[in-house]
Parts: structure tokens; C-alpha cells; sequence
């Protein structure tokens, strides 16, 4: 979603003076969006509106809420009609299956999502390592970057947003998911495959369109991806967690050349 301002200064240095004109321009919508989880509040996260359905769901499995509890609906309000909380909270309900959620303390910017290292502890300590399988050509890596591209209608016309995609061996992309912070659009596309039944993501791939973070690389060790296609740098904590995780973590993906950073030993 985005919204247009009726004029935006364009200004330039010329001469020690500031020039330029006026013209309209699209910029991206942030808003926070309530996640309850069967009637619990669960976080209140900094989200560009769309999708929604698909963030609430996606953040309450990677954060490992619903405990492996089907989602049976999914629903605005929770706290009032949806013309009332303007779309902004969405209730998951799993019909009492979920354990009872215990709420994040602070709310989710659009730049990070989790602190503390109790934390970081508990998102990991509950998942199994990714199981065996093939090395994925470095060639799929390489263009994904470009089919996922052309998809960021977004970032097109706001250049203002993440994107994230799952794809797979034959670098076919079948979800993308454009959000003003990264990890809601990695929430996006977990949620997608999760309600589409695909989840755990085997043989598929996750590409992100900026750093490669501990917390992306756990949401894509949570839904079971085996690859992790960064366009930026990951961080040593990411690149210690893709090793636990067994998964496959690319990053600086620049044309023809990339660097692999973990790659699963095949038994």
C-alpha cells in the first residue's frame, strides 16, 4: 500500500545554493498492526498494511505460538469491529490448540524484530536441523535476484520496501512478499506457505532483498527452507545459525558472483 504526497521538493547543490522543483511521489505506508493469537495479544509490529492475514500468521509460527496447532481462521478486530481498529488487528484462532502465547514487551520496528539472547535461545532450542538433501546450484542463487525483481512493484514505485520470495531448484518463484521492514516480509511468505499447506518448505528456497540477519535465518529454519539467498551481508550470528540449522546461507549476490557462507555437508 502506499500513499502520494500532493509535492516533494527535489533540491540539488549548485553554487552553494539549493535548486530545484516540485512533482508528486508515492511513499510507503507504516502502520502498526495488533497480532492476537485465539484472543491473546501476541506483538504489535510496524507493518506496511497488506498481506496481513499472511503476517500474523507467518510471525506466530516462526515465533514457534502455534506449537504445530492448524490455523482455522483468521480474522480483523479482536478488539472491536475492523472499521473500529481500521484494519490494524488480526486475530489467528486456532480454536483453543495453541498453548496460551506469552506477549513480546515492546513493539516490533520495521528494522528488527526480537532482542535479547533468552530469546534468541528459545526460537532455536525447540527446532531439529534441516534434514539431508542435495547442494543447490550456485546458478539458482544468482538469478533470483533478477525473476524477484520484476516482481517488486513496491519498491518500483516507492523504492521504500523489502521483499522477500520462496522459490525453488529451478530458481521458479512462487510467492513475493514486499513489506518496510524485512522481516514482516519474510513473515508474509512463511504465512502464505504455511496456509497453502507447504510448510515445512522442502526444496524450496527463501531469498531476501537486503541483510541476511539471525532472525531471517531463523524464520527460514522455522518453516524448513533448506536455502537462504541474501543480496546484502549476513551476520556472524546468522551465519552461526545457518550452520546449526543445516541450511545453505548465500550472500552478497552481485551478478555472476556471490559468497557462501555455510553449505550442509551431504551424507
Amino acid at each position: 500500500m502506499t500513499r502520494r504526497r500532493s509535492e516533494t521538493v527535489l533540491a540539488r547543490r549548485l553554487g552553494g545554493q539549493f535548486v530545484g522543483g516540485r512533482r508528486p511521489e508515492a511513499v510507503i505506508v507504516e502502520e502498526p498492526l495488533e497480532i492476537r493469537l485465539d484472543g491473546h495479544l501476541v506483538a504489535t509490529t510496524m507493518r506496511t498494511p497488506g498481506d496481513d492475514f499472511e503476517l500474523a500468521v507467518g510471525l506466530c509460527h516462526s515465533d514457534g505460538l502455534l506449537a504445530g496447532a492448524p490455523v482455522q481462521t483468521c480474522r480483523y478486530c479482536g478488539t472491536g469491529s475492523a472499521m473500529e481498529t481500521e484494519f490494524n488487528v488480526v486475530s489467528v484462532e486456532t480454536g483453543g490448540l495453541a498453548p496460551e502465547p506469552r506477549a513480546r514487551l515492546t513493539t516490533t520496528s520495521s528494522s528488527c524484530g526480537i532482542c535479547g539472547s533468552e530469546q534468541i535461545e528459545e526460537l532455536t532450542a525447540r527446532l531439529a536441523p534441516i534434514p539431508n538433501h542435495a547442494p543447490w546450484p550456485l546458478e539458482v542463487a544468482l538469478g533470483v535476484v533478477e525473476s524477484v525483481r520484476s516482481a517488486q512493484r513496491l519498491f518500483e514505485s516507492t523504492g521504500g520496501v523489502h521483499a522477500a520470495a520462496a522459490f525453488d531448484r529451478s530458481g521458479e518463484v512462487s510467492v513475493v512478499r514486499e513489506d518496510i521492514g524485512r522481516h514482516n516480509a519474510v513473515d508474509k511468505v512463511v504465512g502464505r506457505l504455511l496456509l497453502d499447506g507447504r510448510v515445512p518448505a522442502i526444496g524450496l528456497g527463501l531469498f531476501v532483498s537486503g541483510r541476511a540477519s539471525f532472525e531471517i535465518v531463523q524464520k527460514a529454519w522455522s518453516a524448513g527452507f533448506e536455502l537462504v539467498v541474501a543480496v546484502s551481508a549476513p551476520s556472524a550470528l546468522a551465519v552461526e545459525t545457518a550452520e546449526r540449522a543445516g541450511l545453505t546461507l548465500v550472500g552478497f549476490v552481485r551478478g555472476d558472483e556471490a559468497n557462501v557462507y555455510t553449505e550442509p555437508e551431504v551424507n
